[in-house]
C-alpha cells in the first residue's frame, strides 16, 4: 500500500529468456505448449493470472489436477526468485483441491506468500482462485533454496533488480 492506501504492484519480467534454450514449461513465453505465466509483485505476495484452455483439461471441461499443481509450483518458484532473491528447487508440495476449475470460465488467479523460512528451506503458501475469486486449490510448496553463489553459477540467477522493468 502507498500513502493513500492504494494497492501498489509491479509487473515482474522474466530475465531468464535471454539464455539460449530457455524453454520452461511454466514461464517461457516461447514454449508453444507451455503455460506462459507472467507474475506481479504485490509486496508481501506475488500473483499470476492465467486463462485455462481446453488442451489442459482432464475430465471434460475440468482443468487437470496436474496442471493445477504445476501452476502452483511455478508461482512458488517465482516467489523464491523474486522475494527470496535466489534460486531453488521444489522439495515437497502438498495440495488440497477444494473446487473444480472449469476451462471454459474466465481467468484464474494464483497467489504465493511466504509462511516460513528456516535456513535454506522455504515454505510457501500457494493458492488458486477461479474467475469468481473462489478458492479452488490451496497448498504448501517447500523449496530448497541455494546460496547466492550456487544460484548464479548453476541456475543462471541474475541480479535481483533484473526481475523488474525499469519503469512500471
Amino acid at each position: 500500500m502507498n500513502k493513500n492506501n492504494e494497492q501498489v504492484f509491479r509487473k515482474i519480467r522474466n530475465p531468464f529468456t535471454i539464455h539460449k534454450g530457455f524453454n520452461c514449461f511454466g514461464c517461457s513465453p516461447d514454449n508453444p505448449i507451455g503455460l506462459q505465466l507472467n507474475f506481479i509483485d504485490h509486496g508481501d505476495f506475488i500473483t499470476a493470472n492465467w486463462q485455462p484452455q481446453t488442451n489442459y483439461q482432464g475430465y471434460h471441461n475440468l482443468l487437470h489436477g496436474g496442471i493445477q499443481a504445476t501452476l502452483l509450483d511455478e508461482i512458488a518458484s517465482w516467489f523464491v526468485n523474486v522475494k527470496l532473491k535466489t534460486a531453488g528447487v521444489t522439495s515437497k508440495i502438498e495440495i488440497k483441491y477444494k473446487k473444480p476449475v472449469y476451462v471454459d470460465s474466465g481467468p484464474i488467479m494464483l497467489k504465493a506468500t511466504l509462511i516460513r523460512l528456516m535456513r535454506n528451506i522455504a515454505d510457501i503458501k500457494v493458492e488458486l482462485f477461479n474467475d469468481e475469486k473462489q478458492l479452488c486449490a490451496v497448498g504448501v510448496a517447500q523449496y530448497f533454496t541455494f546460496s547466492e553463489k550456487i544460484a548464479k553459477e548453476k541456475y543462471y540467477y541474475p541480479e535481483p533488480n533484473k526481475f523488474y522493468f525499469e519503469k512500471d
